[in-house]
C-alpha cells in the first residue's frame, strides 16, 4: 500500500492508531468475553484463565500494547480505547462470573471487582508484562498452564465458600 493510499484511508496518525486498536480487539471478541456457568469454581476459573492467557498471548498483542503505551502522551484516547475494547469487557465478564458463583453459594467473593483484578493480574504478571520488556520472553505452553493453575489455586484458597450450595 502506498503512503497516499494509507493517508486517504486514515487522514491522521490518530485515526490509523484507532483503527489498529479497534481491529485488534474485534477479532474473536465473542469468544473472549464468554463466561462459564456457575457451579464449579475451579473449572470456571481455569477456563477463564486459559482464555485470558490465549488472549494476551495472541500474535501482535504485545506489539499493540507497546504502540499504545508509546503513543499515549500524544494520543491519550488510545489508552481509553485499548481499555474499553480490550480489558474492560473481559474484566467485566470475569467480575460477573465471580458474582454468579458468590450468589450460587459456590464462592465467598464479597468484592468481585477486586477478585477479578487479582485473578487477571496474576496471569498478566506472568505472561504479558515480561513480554513487554523482554523480547525473548516466550514461555512454553506448559509453563503458561502452570501459571494459570497456580492463579486458580490461589483464588480457591482465598474465595472457596464455606456455605452450603
Amino acid at each position: 500500500m502506498s503512503k497516499s493510499t494509507l493517508f486517504k484511508q486514515f487522514p491522521t496518525k490518530a485515526a490509523l492508531f484507532e483503527a489498529i486498536v479497534t481491529e485488534s480487539w474485534q477479532r474473536d471478541a465473542g469468544d473472549t468475553v464468554a463466561r462459564p456457568q456457575a457451579g464449579d469454581l475451579r473449572s470456571g476459573l481455569t477456563s477463564i484463565g486459559r482464555r485470558y492467557a490465549d488472549l494476551i498471548g495472541r500474535p501482535g498483542m504485545t506489539a499493540l500494547f507497546r504502540i499504545v503505551i508509546a503513543e499515549l502522551p500524544r494520543f491519550p484516547e488510545l489508552g481509553r480505547m485499548q481499555f474499553q475494547l480490550g480489558k474492560l469487557p473481559y474484566f467485566t465478564s470475569v467480575q460477573h462470573y465471580l458474582e454468579s458463583e458468590h450468589e450460587a453459594g459456590n464462592a465467598d467473593v464479597p468484592d468481585a471487582e477486586s477478585a477479578a483484578n487479582q485473578f487477571l493480574g496474576m496471569i498478566a504478571n506472568y505472561f504479558l508484562w515480561p513480554r513487554m520488556l523482554l523480547t525473548d520472553w516466550n514461555p512454553a505452553a506448559s509453563d503458561i498452564c502452570y501459571a494459570v493453575e497456580q492463579a486458580v489455586e490461589t483464588m480457591l484458597a482465598r474465595y472457596t465458600s464455606d456455605r452450603p450450595a
